[in-house]
């Protein structure tokens, strides 16, 4: 078992042999099994479509909540979520989510941002903004490499993917608008992100997807922690919410944060 308690702010725990997660304790109303992501639901976006060294790759706890704070969270209109990634390889390939892009908020201009919490285990956050003019090329592309107790924003503009490049389970949350419905059509229709994440023997290795007419270089950035938003490293996501209803506002309301955004966009140094 893999406690979680104190990266998340929840009792839970990660039960490696059931590949489920273990609440000690009531958390919201059901406690559903969760929903699977397996390799032939991911053959579209994998580097070698032939391997099948896995079949179950992911899980995802959609709407985990404290049974005192479920209604809370459900009328700011605002979802948090549990995803257990695998360790492991399909054929070289690092084991990884679909990925998607967001939907933009009507009238706005601005897609949902999404921020992510390492509760275990490593993360790759591939981030790439497709350009807004030219079919099938992105202006930027960007890997952040994090850990346990950081944090993670997906700003307007981009779509992701995570990757798991460690050798044990990768346990993450995310909060999100609860009205979030991700995009999959445009990296399945590219046949995944802008790379692929292979294991090499001198380490990881990234092959550009050449079903992009131009792929921008893989730009590596830091965790950058965000005090306006409250995402310091080694406060849970959770506890932020019980302490303050109003911290994800910005996940709701992205046309009021537009000069949060490109600060933190200068600060990884993407324009």
């Amino acid at each position: 078992m893999i406690d979680l308690s104190k990266q998340s702010g929840l009792p839970i725990q990660w039960n490696t042999s059931t590949k489920r997660l273990f609440f000690k304790e009531e958390i919201g109303h059901l406690n559903p099994p969760p929903d699977v992501r397996r390799r032939q639901d991911m053959l579209e976006v994998l580097y070698d479509r032939e391997a099948a060294d896995f079949e179950e790759l992911y899980y995802m706890y959609r709407g985990v909540a404290l049974s005192q704070d479920h209604d809370q969270i459900e009328s700011k209109g605002l979802r948090y979520d549990i995803t257990v990634i695998r360790p492991g390889t399909l054929g070289r390939e690092y084991i990884k989510t679909a990925g998607h892009y967001h939907p933009e908020k009507p009238g706005t201009g601005f897609t949902y941002p999404e921020v992510y919490e390492v509760l275990h285990g490593r993360a790759h956050y591939l981030l790439q903004r497709p350009h807004p003019e030219l079919a099938s090329q992105l202006e930027a592309v960007i890997l952040i490499a994090a850990k346990p107790g950081d944090k993670v924003l997906i700003p307007p503009g981009f779509g992701h993917i995570t990757i798991n490049p460690g050798d044990d389970y990768l346990i993450m949350s995310n909060w999100v608008a609860g009205e979030f419905a991700s995009i999959y059509d445009p990296l399945k229709r590219h046949g995944g992100g802008a790379y692929f994440e292979l294991q090499a023997e001198e380490g990881p290795e990234f092959i550009a997807n050449k079903s992009y007419r131009k792929v921008p270089p893989l730009q590596r950035c830091p965790v950058t922690p965000v005090s306006e938003l409250s995402l310091i490293t080694g406060l849970p996501l959770y506890r932020v919410f019980q302490q303050d209803h109003e911290a994800f506002n910005y996940l709701l309301y992205p046309e009021n944060y537009r000069a949060v955004f490109e600060n933190y966009l200068h600060g990884l140094a993407v324009t």
